[in-house]
């Protein structure tokens, strides 16, 4: 599929393709974005989607380098702040997005492309590094990281914390997978280390350490006193009897405070400030989904959270306008991109000639060979097929169950490694959500990519997959009925530890069932 040269201004519309395949035609069109010197930013009208693209996207084209713009995930007006972990992300996201040279692609849901932001001027005047062998003055770093919101500490273990112990300095930059240990000797840098905030330990050396600031505004005295004054400006009432205003005064970061941003700014910004809006390399869009509709929701259901929440005294609250763009805004300002929309279902012909939905290769359980389909396909198509499993476990799960349908298909690291050879059919590992057929226009082979979904007639799973965190899912280990084996052990919920020795039908009076 060859997606013509969109030009700032226009916009071009697909029809979105069956299952999965928009993740490789999105990889296809960033990866000539790339080519030549721009980045791509795909805006989802599903949150769901945002996540699901990023490991698709790997897959299909390592070598871009992705990045998530993740929501606060709190709900308009909460009263509680975002995790630390989503500050962090959300930071280091928009601090590659000013360099402009460190990422190729940035997702994002459509919500969250609304929420106005810092302006580029405050990551620049807040972000600040130092390297091995440097003088470091201790008292004015405390005082700098204290200036750009990082909390004092006795043990450093989340991001936006720091402590100071002797000569040693522990901090955890926001946007950091790691924190660091700065070993002074007098006022030189004499060593930066990483080390394991469970354990304490140190690990390996780094060169150098970037510190992000520890909140999206800033929390000087400077900022916090344009803050009352322009509270006073904008909300109604006596400000000395709201505790917000109070905490402020002290130096206090209120939970929730992330709603009340434009009072520490003169004007905000907006993510198409961060997307070379006003310069000569703007930015390629991809509005992936019902876009409009997604934001029309957002706005119904923050206008009446406003609704509910405007007339409490003790926490006054900005209208909506001042926290998001409205619809009108958010496609006014994309319009100095060059768009492509991908919604609605394949429905044409061109749709048709790149891509397509597979036919039923669900397993019969109660077949001696559940995979019979898949094995019958296999050897009848004229196209070479790639099945994908979610891990390396639920691969070798899926390896022993098509064994016994003698099917046996080689293992393949990458989609690259598979397109090199010349097998027919394989089996690798890849986070796709669901199966489809591509016909490649431009002189490559055709693929058929057979997912789980497919073969256990199930829906695709979300993934949350945290940077810092793995979390088994014992549930993945078995998906299907037809993937265990008569003799397998077992543990049943009500009568514990046993054998699994078949399916059989009963009948309860209703009519026979399994």
């Amino acid at each position: 599929m060859q997606i013509p040269s969109i030009a700032p201004g226009k916009r071009h519309t697909l029809p979105r393709p069956a299952g999965s395949a928009d993740a490789l035609l999105l990889a296809r069109h960033a990866q000539v974005q790339k080519a030549q010197g721009r980045l791509t930013a795909i805006v989802t009208a599903e949150p769901a989607d945002t996540q699901r693209l990023e490991g698709e996207l790997a897959f299909f084209a390592p070598e871009l380098r992705v990045a998530v713009f993740p929501d606060w995930e709190t709900l308009p007006y909460d009263t509680f702040s975002p995790h630390q972990d989503l500050i962090s992300e959300r930071l280091a996201t928009l601090w590659r997005l000013l360099k402009a040279d460190d990422i190729d692609v940035v997702l994002m849901p459509a919500s969250t492309a609304l929420v106005r932001l810092a302006p580029p001027s405050f990551l620049a005047a807040y972000t600040f590094q130092f390297r091995q062998k440097e003088r470091l003055n201790e008292a004015a770093l405390k005082a700098q990281l204290t200036l750009a919101g990082y909390q004092p500490v006795s043990q450093v273990v989340s991001p936006g914390e720091y402590a100071v112990r002797g000569g040693l300095i522990d901090l955890f930059p926001m946007g950091s997978l790691v924190p660091y240990r700065v070993d002074l000797f007098g006022d030189e840098i004499d060593s930066i280390r990483t080390f394991d905030p469970d354990s304490q330990r140190s690990l390996y050396p780094v060169p150098e350490v970037r510190l992000l600031p520890g909140r999206e505004f800033p929390m000087d005295e400077d900022a916090r006193t344009a803050f009352r004054s322009r509270w006073r400006e904008r909300m109604e009432g006596d400000p000395t009897k709201v505790r917000l205003y109070k905490d402020i005064a002290s130096g206090i970061a209120t939970a929730g405070i992330e709603y009340y941003l434009p009072l520490f700014f003169d004007q905000t910004a907006t993510i198409f400030d961060y997307l070379g809006s006003n310069s000569a390399k703007t930015a390629a869009l991809v509005l992936h989904g019902e876009v409009d509709e997604a934001l029309k929701r957002f706005w119904v259901d923050t206008r009446e959270r406003h609704r509910f929440l405007q007339h409490d005294r003790d926490r006054p609250i900005l209208p909506p306008e001042a926290l998001f763009l409205t619809s009108e805004d958010f496609f006014s300002l994309s319009g100095n991109h060059g768009t492509l929309s991908l919604r609605g279902r394949e429905s044409s012909a061109e749709a048709e000639s790149w891509s397509r939905g597979l036919p039923d290769l669900a397993a019969d359980r109660g077949a001696p060979e559940p995979l019979k389909k898949l094995q019958i396909h296999v050897g009848t198509t004229a196209h070479r097929v790639l099945i994908v499993a979610e891990t390396q476990g639920r691969r070798e799960s899926l390896l022993e169950l098509l064994r016994d349908s003698r099917i046996e298909p080689p293992s393949v690291g990458s989609l690259a490694e598979f397109q090199a050879g010349d097998e027919r059919f394989a089996i690798a590992v890849a986070p796709l959500a669901q199966g489809f057929a591509w016909r490649d226009s431009s002189g490559g082979t055709d693929i058929e990519f057979v997912t789980e979904t497919e073969l256990f007639a199930s829906s695709p799973t979300a993934r949350r997959r945290r940077k810092q965190e793995q979390v088994s899912d014992v549930n993945a280990l078995i998906k299907d009925l037809s993937e265990l084996k008569v003799g397998d052990p077992v543990v049943h919920m009500n009568h514990g530890i046993g054998r699994y020795v078949g399916l059989r039908n009963i009948d309860t009076g209703d009519g026979d069932s399994e």
